[in-house]
């Protein structure tokens, strides 16, 4: 039996709060985080754990409140070659709003 791949708009959207509260997601390739913190520089939802070096999200889905911050932290994002592991999703549309490498709201996780 062939896995289907995971659609990535569909990661934590089980326990999500309703979209009309928070309309954003973020998804985050830990995984793949190089300890640059940047993200954390930027954005007070963002913090760099100096023991293990991977950044981490207080929180996953946000509101419009807290968008910019985070789109400015995915966009600064150096890994991956600069085309980052922080992807802030639209919930509704499910496109990606940043870094969206390929400016097309294809959301460019990797995996």
């Amino acid at each position: 039996m062939t896995e289907e791949p995971i659609d990535p708009g569909e990661i934590g959207e089980r326990d999500a709060p309703p979209i009309e509260e928070k309309p954003y997601k973020i998804i985050f390739e830990a995984n793949r985080c190089i300890g640059a913190g940047k993200c954390a520089e930027v954005s007070d939802n963002w913090e760099l754990d100096l023991s293990t070096g991977i950044a981490s999200p207080n929180t996953f889905f946000i509101d419009s409140s807290t968008l910019e911050a985070n789109v400015r932290a995915a966009e600064v994002c150096p890994a991956k070659k600069d085309r980052g592991v922080i992807h802030v999703i639209d919930r509704e549309s499910g496109e990606e709003v940043a870094p969206d490498p390929e400016g097309d709201g294809t959301v460019s996780v990797d995996w």
